[in-house]
C-alpha cells in the first residue's frame, strides 16, 4: 500500500472516534500498523474530558494517539500552531511505515493538515489594536466593519465569535485582500489522502446529539468545569460548547435545565456547520454511521486507494 494519510470527518456524534480504532485494528490485522492523530479543537486541551467526548486511555485499545492533552486550558489554541503540530506527528508516523488516521471534526483544523495552506502572518501592533477595540466596544461595531469588507468570512465567522473576527480583521488589514470564509477551494492536497466522511439523517442525528448532552451532565461535566475553573481557563476553552453554560450554571445564570437546553441546541447548529464544510470535500466518500458493514466497506476504500 502506498503512503497515504486516511482522514475521517463527519458531524459530531457520527461515530467517528470508534470507527478509526476499528479501522485501526482492520488495518493492523493486514499487517500495517496504524497510528490516530486528533483533529477536534477542543480535545487538544488537558482536562476538557467528558465535554469533548475525549476516549479515556483505557478505550484506546493500545493504539497510539497524537495531539491530545497537548494544550493547558489556560492556552488559546491556534489552528496554524497545530498544522505544524499535526503534520509533524503525520510524517512521524509515515516514518514509522504506519497509517496515519486523522480523525476529528474541527474543519479548519481537518483542512489545515490536509490541504496546501500557509497561514498568513500576524502583526502584535494590529493585532493588540482590534483587541483593545474588541475588549473596550464589544464585537459588534468590529463585525458590521468586517461584513463591508469581507461579506463572506462575516457571514461564515459570525457576529459573536469577537477572536475570529479580529484576526479576519488583522489579515485584510495586513495583505489587503479578503480573508475569505475559510481555506481556499480547490488547494492542492497536502498528502495523498483518502478522506471518509460519516453522515447520519438529521433526526436521528438530532436525537443522538441530545442524548450526548444530558449524559455529559450525568457524567459529571459540572465537577470537571469546576476543576478547570479553579486551575484557570482561557478565553477559548471557556467559551466551548457545553463548558460556557456550564459555568454559567455554577454562577447561577442559567438553571441545569436551561445550560442543557442552550448547549443542545448550540451542538445542534454546530453539527449542520461541520455537514456544510465537510461537502466541500469533493474527494470525500461518504458512509452511513451505522452501516453494518461500515468497517469493512472503509477498509476496502482504503485498501482500493
Amino acid at each position: 500500500m502506498p503512503k497515504r494519510l486516511v482522514v475521517i470527518v463527519g458531524a459530531t456524534g457520527t461515530g467517528k472516534s470508534d470507527l478509526s480504532l476499528d479501522v485501526a485494528e482492520g488495518l493492523a490485522r493486514g499487517g500495517r500498523p496504524a497510528e490516530i492523530v486528533n483533529a477536534d479543537a477542543m480535545q487538544l486541551y488537558r482536562g476538557m474530558d467528558i465535554g469533548t467526548a475525549k476516549l479515556p486511555v483505557g478505550e484506546r485499545r493500545g493504539i497510539p494517539h497524537h495531539m491530545l492533552d497537548v494544550l493547558d486550558p489556560r492556552d488559546e489554541a491556534s489552528v496554524a500552531d497545530y498544522q505544524v503540530d499535526a503534520r509533524r506527528a503525520i510524517d512521524g508516523i509515515l516514518d514509522r511505515d504506519a497509517v496515519p488516521i486523522l480523525v476529528g471534526g474541527s474543519g479548519l483544523y481537518v483542512s489545515s493538515v490536509i490541504q496546501d495552506f500557509r497561514f498568513p502572518g500576524t502583526d502584535p501592533v494590529v493585532r493588540e489594536r482590534l483587541e483593545a477595540e474588541l475588549t473596550e466596544r464589544g464585537p459588534g461595531i468590529l463585525f458590521s466593519r468586517l461584513r463591508d469588507l469581507d461579506p463572506e468570512a462575516a457571514a461564515s465567522i459570525g457576529p459573536h465569535n469577537g477572536r475570529r473576527i479580529v484576526r479576519a480583521l488583522e489579515v485584510i488589514e495586513l495583505t489587503g485582500e479578503p480573508f475569505g470564509s475559510g481555506l481556499p477551494e480547490g488547494s492542492e492536497p497536502w498528502r495523498p489522502s483518502t478522506i471518509i466522511a460519516l453522515r447520519a439523517p438529521r433526526e436521528e442525528l438530532v436525537a443522538r446529539l441530545d442524548d450526548r448532552v444530558e449524559a455529559m451532565w450525568r457524567g459529571g461535566l459540572l465537577d470537571e468545569v469546576r476543576r478547570l475553573r479553579d486551575h484557570g481557563l482561557g478565553v477559548t476553552a471557556s467559551r466551548a460548547i457545553g463548558y460556557a453554560q456550564a459555568l454559567a450554571e455554577l454562577d447561577g445564570e442559567l438553571t441545569g435545565e436551561e445550560a442543557m437546553e442552550q448547549t443542545a441546541a448550540l451542538t445542534r447548529r454546530y453539527a449542520r456547520r461541520q455537514v456544510s464544510w465537510f461537502r466541500r470535500y469533493a474527494d470525500a466518500a461518504w458512509f452511513d454511521y451505522d452501516d453494518p458493514a461500515l468497517v469493512d466497506d472503509v477498509l476496502a476504500r482504503v485498501g482500493q486507494d
